[in-house]
C-alpha cells in the first residue's frame, strides 16, 4: 500500500500562488502541517518514506520520517510539474487573464500544458515511475509530494480530479483506496 501526502503550507500556497517548481520553504503553519501528518502515520505501520525534492516536501518528509525512525529518501519523479510562465502567479491573475486554460487544467484535461512548462501527460508518466519505483520497495510506504503529483496518480487509478486548490497539507491519503 502506498501512502501519499501533500507538502505542508508555505506562505505561498497560503497567498494562492502557483509554485511548480519554485522552492519556498514550510512556513509556521506548514511546519505544524508535517507534524500533524507525522502524528497520523502512528499504528500504518509505514516501513519507507519517499519524497520529492523541493524543499517544502522533503521538510516534511522529513519531519514524518523522524517519527518513524526512517530516513526520507528522495526522488525526482514525486517533483511537482514545470508550471512555465505560471510560477509566481495567483490563482486570481489567471482567472481574470486566462480562464479557458486555468479551467482547463482545474479539470485535469489531458491534452492541457503550462504555457512554457510541462503537459499534465508529462507529470502523469513520472508520476507512473516514482510509483513503480515506490511499489518495488518495502511497503506500506509514505510518498510526501505535490498537489499536482497527487492528481496525477488520481488519473492513473481513474479516480475524479480533485481541484488542486482543495488538496490540504499534510493530510494522509490513500491510493489504490479510500482517503482518511
Amino acid at each position: 500500500m502506498i501512502l501519499v501526502a501533500r507538502h505542508g503550507q508555505t506562505t505561498e500556497n497560503a497567498a494562492g500562488r502557483i509554485l511548480g517548481r519554485r522552492d519556498p520553504p514550510l512556513s509556521a503553519r506548514g511546519r505544524a502541517d508535517a507534524a500533524a501528518l507525522a502524528r497520523s502515520l502512528e499504528g500504518e505501520g509505514i516501513r519507507a518514506v519517499w519524497t520529492s525534492p523541493l524543499a517544502r516536501a522533503r521538510e516534511t518528509a522529513e519531519v514524518a520520517a523522524a517519527r518513524l525512525g526512517l530516513e526520507a529518501v528522495v526522488l525526482e519523479d514525486l517533483a511537482e510539474s514545470r508550471r512555465g510562465a505560471w510560477e509566481g502567479r495567483t490563482y486570481a491573475e489567471l482567472a481574470e487573464e486566462d480562464p479557458e486554460r486555468l479551467a482547463a487544467f482545474e479539470a485535469g484535461e489531458p491534452a492541457f500544458a503550462f504555457p512554457g512548462g510541462e503537459s499534465l501527460e508529462e507529470q502523469i508518466a513520472r508520476t507512473r515511475r516514482a510509483l513503480a519505483t515506490i511499489a518495488a520497495g518495502p511497503q506500506p510506504a509514505l510518498a510526501v509530494a505535490h498537489a499536482g503529483t497527487i492528481r496525477a496518480a488520481y488519473a492513473l487509478e481513474g479516480r475524479p480530479l480533485p481541484r488542486e486548490r482543495a488538496l490540504p497539507h499534510g493530510q494522509l491519503l490513500r491510493l489504490g483506496g479510500q482517503d482518511r
